[in-house]
């Protein structure tokens, strides 16, 4: 073709122009293909065209649209479901149930200028990435030593609460499967009874671990024994719900006898394969040529090297026929954890993954969601049917579990309630299956009604099962300090300080007071209450005279926000028996400015020759008092703080401490307890 000096960009001027017709295609051609960023969008709406039109070469244009309508109606929804102390997959998954068929998909045009048929592969793709990278982070949250450490209780527990509902999910399959079988919603053929028998038992039995650990950290359940067990529970319960997912897609996937073997054969070699050569060869390039494993801090090279391995597992467990998120489940287990490291992988990869990918998959889960193909009597009972077996499955399960190692019964209510917990793998494992085939849309929509009430319900019940006085007297009761019924026990004379309980109606508060006027008070250790590092020096005045007077030990506390950060929900959980040293090594190589006010305290205390302990705390704003009277241990410990303890709300909490506080211009905060 002869070049000439002219542009022709438009299809009325190619065809205006006197090129042939083959020559036209082929400038068509060159226009579309040779340009890194269509400008197609570009001055789009000056020029009358709908900017919500999809095109194939500017697919990005509806997406920054649909991602931005998402994300906002995600944060929109959850704005007063976390006043709830609800998990942020609810309101994710409600955003996509809005934007489906079910709510604005009855608005005409909405669903086919919004979320048109073409642009949702898109949207899928990029939703898939998500949950590999999601899967991936679940992965690190694995801690197998913690399974360890906790090795009866939470073996008891895990299967014995995935057990009892997945016998239940058994019974009511044959139900499901005879009644929803043919349904024309179905993709592909019918699967074979005991392929959707053990899928609809595994979307009864598995608890989500991720959500399980956020609310008892809301619930600052955390460092609890019942918090301790069902956190160990979880983990066993989330790996065996995983391992018997993967089963469930091999038998559906494969098409006969012989390969479901392969396939089952294939995947175990490969984890097998992770565990040892690949685990050990990382480790070994990390100890050998850094020092990344004693530091904490992954360099952007292991970066590279480890999200490699997630993607090379990942698609080696797809191509098999197992579904990829359980290939990058395993590269998350197989990481090392020394120093804290997977916290700062974390932190590399989260924000991301939780506030653009993670609500987009939830989004589009929720757009596969119809309630309107619920239309039926039979339909609705057998949701009410799945909600009942799975809630009591979980909870007598949990319940019967924790008797058997002794926990008392309200304990074991509120260990079987926790347990209960769907969630965001329940969606996950319910996606799998409708991607699969192996669940209709109708069915799926029935599960993620379940999902969402069971979830929806967790925080409440726990509440209400094992509140904070319950709590208080539970930890009385065992250090015998009262009886059942919580009269005192009195171990010595009435008059003691063993023996003085505090009435809420006499608290006082210590107003124009002097330090020599404390000696009337028996004190045996000094409870210091950190924030900020601008206060210490005030701190630090008041305990240099305070010492001159009183001859007591240390116990500093720095509390720190807890915020719904995966790596944050590492440190809680990897550190909740952490009482060693100045402070775990996690926080040494995480949080440069607690452990500076930490060494501060400690450095101060070794020059005044008084004994120092010391501990860093992550917990939710409103359970900062919370977690300050769980490091009081005596009746005569004194709590001096740098925040304004007495401003925090505590109604309806029941003390034993802080009989009263005094503010000084310093904003120094003394209570006695």
């Amino acid at each position: 073709m002869q070049c000439t000096s002219v542009l022709y960009i438009t299809d009325q001027e190619i065809t205006s122009s006197s090129i042939s017709p083959g020559d036209r295609r082929s400038v068509r051609v060159f226009f579309q293909t040779s340009m890194a960023v269509s400008t197609e969008s570009v001055a789009g709406i000056v020029a009358g065209k709908n900017p919500l039109t999809y095109s194939a070469s500017a697919p990005y244009t509806i997406f920054l649209f649909q991602a931005v309508f998402i994300i906002l109606l995600c944060q929109v929804i959850h704005f007063p479901l976390k006043r709830l102390q609800q998990p942020k997959v609810i309101a994710e998954v409600v955003a996509g149930i809005i934007l489906g068929p079910s709510v604005l998909g009855h608005i005409p045009g909405f669903t086919s200028n919004c979320f048109p048929p073409e642009s949702i592969p898109g949207l899928t793709l990029l939703a898939n990435i998500g949950i590999i990278l999601f899967l991936f982070i679940i992965g690190l949250e694995v801690d197998i030593s913690f399974i360890r450490k906790n090795f009866k209780v939470s073996m008891t527990v895990g299967f014995i609460n995935m057990a009892i509902p997945f016998a239940f999910g058994c019974g009511i399959a044959k139900g499901m499967y005879n009644e929803y079988k043919n349904d024309s919603t179905t993709l592909g053929a019918p699967v074979t009874f005991t392929t959707y028998m053990v899928f609809i038992a595994v979307a009864m039995c598995i608890t989500a671990f991720p959500v399980l650990a956020r609310i008892l950290t809301e619930l600052n359940l955390i460092g609890d024994r019942v918090g301790t067990i069902v956190l160990a529970a979880g983990i066993v319960n989330d790996l065996t719900g995983w391992i018997l997912l993967a089963l469930v897609v091999t038998l559906a996937n494969a098409s006969n006898g012989v390969n479901v073997v392969y396939i089952l054969l294939l995947t175990i070699g490969w984890f097998l394969f992770l565990c040892y050569p690949v685990r050990l060869a990382m480790k070994f390039l990390l100890t050998k040529f850094t020092n990344e494993l004693q530091t904490g801090y992954p360099s952007q090279l292991s970066m590279l090297l480890i999200i490699v391995c997630l993607f090379v597992s990942a698609f080696f467990t797809d191509i098999i026929g197992v579904h990829p998120i359980f290939g990058a489940f395993m590269v998350g287990i197989i990481v090392p954890r020394d120093n804290g490291y997977v916290i700062k992988i974390t932190e590399k990869l989260e924000d991301i993954v939780n506030i653009i990918l993670i609500p987009i998959y939830f989004a589009i889960a929720g757009l596969h969601v119809n309630l309107g193909l619920l239309n039926n009597g039979i339909d609705w009972a057998y949701i009410v049917g799945i909600i009942c077996l799975a809630m009591v499955g979980k909870i007598f399960g949990g319940f019967i579990a924790a008797k058997l190692n002794n926990l008392l019964w309200r304990e074991s209510l509120a260990v079987g309630i926790l347990m209960s917990c769907k969630g965001i793998v329940e969606i996950v494992v319910l996606n799998v299956g409708l991607s699969a085939g192996i669940i209709s849309q109708r069915v799926y929509s029935m599960f993620i009604v379940m999902a969402l009430v069971t979830t929806f319900a967790t925080t409440p019940l726990g509440l209400w099962s094992y509140p904070v006085s319950y709590r208080e007297w539970r930890d009385k009761f065992v250090r015998g300090e009262v009886d059942l019924q919580g009269n005192p026990i009195c171990k010595g004379d009435h008059d003691s300080s063993e023996c003085r309980l505090i009435d809420r109606r006499t608290r006082k508060l210590i107003q124009n007071y002097s330090i020599g006027d404390l000696n009337e008070y028996p004190m045996t250790k000094i409870v210091l209450v950190l924030r900020q590092i601008d206060t210490i020096s005030y701190l630090m005045a008041f305990i240099k005279e305070f010492s001159n007077a009183f001859k007591t030990d240390i116990r500093a506390i720095h509390l720190r926000e807890f915020s719904s950060r995966t790596s944050h929900l590492l440190e809680v959980s990897g550190n909740m028996d952490d009482d060693r040293g100045i402070v775990s090594d996690v926080n040494q190589n995480e949080y440069t400015n607690s452990t500076s006010i930490l060494h501060i305290v400690k450095a101060f205390s070794d020059l005044m020759n008084i004994d120092c302990s010391s501990k860093s705390i992550l917990s939710t704003s409103r359970n900062h008092v919370l977690s300050i009277n769980d490091q009081i241990v005596d009746l005569s410990d004194f709590v001096l703080t740098s925040s304004r303890l007495c401003q925090l709300n505590m109604d309806g909490i029941d003390f034993d401490c802080i009989q009263g506080c005094s503010k000084s211009a310093n904003h120094i905060s003394v209570c006695y307890c």
